[in-house]
């Protein structure tokens, strides 16, 4: 559960759409060719370059705080293009439940991203999927006590659940983590900055509590996430390794 920073294939600095041409052709080339799309899929991530770009009006940004490679929306932007060769059950599967239609081993989805994409999506995977499962599971842990006292109505249990696991409300820590980052406090978070956020919460927990308690809440998450059906191939790999 390091967080690693290896020389990146993935570059900090924007690149325009036109400078990953070479990846989004093999991607077309492999499935014509008939090859099968989730393969050329990740032949075709291991090949891109960009870590953020804008097409179509959409900013993407697939590295997280330099770190952590959010695949599935890299995904998301190479299927676009090959929407119409790809099925679409399969596609839909994998990029809103995160269900391969192959199950792969980690090292043939390792060798065919590359070793150091594969480490960064480590990075994300137990930096802002994970935690985003704890935060997930001490909910339902507040919910159920709740119960358990008579309190049936629905409340907003940000702050306990937070307080917690980190320590200190949420607003409390967003507002320390835009200090940091020299972001505006705005009222609204968007769908990026709030994976940036996720992400400074996981080291920030690393850095707060101590190695018996992170290494519990972590089994905790991952627990919860293979309870919510996600994929068990790499879940069930880094729960045995825990």
């Amino acid at each position: 559960m390091i967080v690693v920073n290896l020389d990146n294939q993935l570059q900090s600095s924007q690149l325009t759409p036109a400078g990953d041409t070479e990846a989004i052709r093999h991607l077309e080339q492999a499935i014509t060719g008939g090859k099968h799309w989730y393969i050329a899929l990740l032949e075709a991530i291991g090949l891109w370059k960009a870590a953020e770009e804008t097409h179509n009006g959409r900013t993407y940004q697939y590295l997280i705080a330099g770190e952590a490679f959010d695949w599935l929306l890299l995904a998301e932007r190479l299927c676009e293009i090959v929407d119409g060769l790809l099925p679409g059950d399969e596609k839909t599967a994998l990029l809103f439940y995160g269900k391969p239609p192959l199950d792969l081993t980690i090292d043939k989805f390792k060798e065919l991203i590359g070793s150091s994409k594969y480490h960064q999506y480590l990075n994300y995977f137990y930096g802002i999927t994970t935690e985003e499962a704890l935060i997930r599971a001490v909910q339902e842990e507040v919910r159920k006590e709740k119960r358990t006292l008579g309190l049936n109505k629905e409340h907003d249990y940000d702050s306990e659940v937070y307080q917690r696991i980190y320590g200190a409300t949420k607003a409390v820590l967003l507002k320390r983590f835009r200090r940091e980052n020299g972001y505006p406090q705005l009222k609204s978070i968007s769908l990026t900055e709030l994976k940036e956020f996720t992400y400074w919460l996981f080291k920030y927990r690393l850095n707060h509590c101590d190695k018996a308690r992170v290494a519990s809440d972590t089994k905790k998450a991952l627990t919860q996430l293979k309870s919510n059906g996600f994929p068990g191939n790499l879940v069930k790999s880094l729960t045995d390794d825990f």
